[in-house]
């Protein structure tokens, strides 16, 4: 069994930027522009988790297939869990976990990732980009990743460590984390059994969950950086982008 999905988990309930996931880029709720990035990587399983029925009702008027999830969940990767549980068991042997905020991430990307996974021994997987402007080291909304060498284009590299800031961080061995991750069904079946970790509240990454408790997250190279809207301003800049 070789079968990939893809799981959008969003929600409208995020404290930096309420009801971000609707917020028009160019006319069309950034759900949707993710939604169509994920449709475009040919991937046939693609859902999206979440538990507003206001998204629920945008997704599947617009082609789309959304499953209505409990509202308590404390991860996006505990909320595709439960799709997955509902959808998806003995059906899937990977899933690609594409955060809702990337409406410009690159299809490429999406398929680069399960490849890396497909070809590698690992349970979760994610992609970093090179860091191209010094400022974002110390930018706390673009996240962080350190591997022990600089990342070659087939690399698939086992993450040191996740971060916002760190002193003495810039290196090239520090890329800009894109926010997708990959898991075996061993490998998400395992991170939802963990407790939250310290380092997941404290630093809001809940990958650090599975660095604390010593699960490997390998680390592939990205060629392009997509736009992460954390907040309003990021919504202004990628409209501007994507409308190009």
């Amino acid at each position: 069994m070789k079968n990939t999905a893809i799981i959008i988990p969003t929600r409208l309930g995020a404290k930096r930027f309420p009801n971000k996931p609707l917020a028009e880029i160019n006319g069309i709720p950034m759900v949707l522009h993710v939604l169509h990035r994920a449709k475009e990587s040919k991937i046939k399983n693609i859902f999206v988790a979440t538990p507003d029925d206001k998204i629920c009702k945008i997704i599947n008027e617009n082609g789309g297939t959304a499953i209505l999830t409990k509202d308590n969940h404390e991860s996006g990767t505990d909320r595709i869990h439960e799709v997955y549980l509902k959808m998806l068991k003995d059906k899937i042997d990977l899933i690609i976990n594409l955060q809702g905020d990337m409406p410009n991430i690159k299809p490429d990307s999406i398929l680069k990732l399960e490849r890396l996974m497909r070809k590698n021994n690992c349970n979760i997987g994610t992609l970093g980009a090179s860091i191209e402007k010094k400022e974002e080291f110390n930018d706390p909304n673009v996240v962080k990743v350190e591997v022990n060498k600089a990342l070659k284009n087939d690399d698939f590299l086992d993450a040191q460590d996740f971060f916002r800031i760190k002193k003495d961080s810039i290196n090239k061995n520090t890329y800009h984390h894109i926010g997708i991750y990959a898991f075996t069904s061993v490998g998400l079946t395992q991170y939802v059994k963990l407790s939250r970790s310290k380092l997941e509240i404290d630093r809001n990454l809940e990958q650090m969950r599975a660095m604390e408790n010593h699960l490997t997250i390998k680390v592939g190279l990205s060629n392009s950086t997509p736009l992460s809207v954390d907040t309003e301003q990021d919504l202004i800049k990628i409209s501007k982008e994507m409308r190009k």
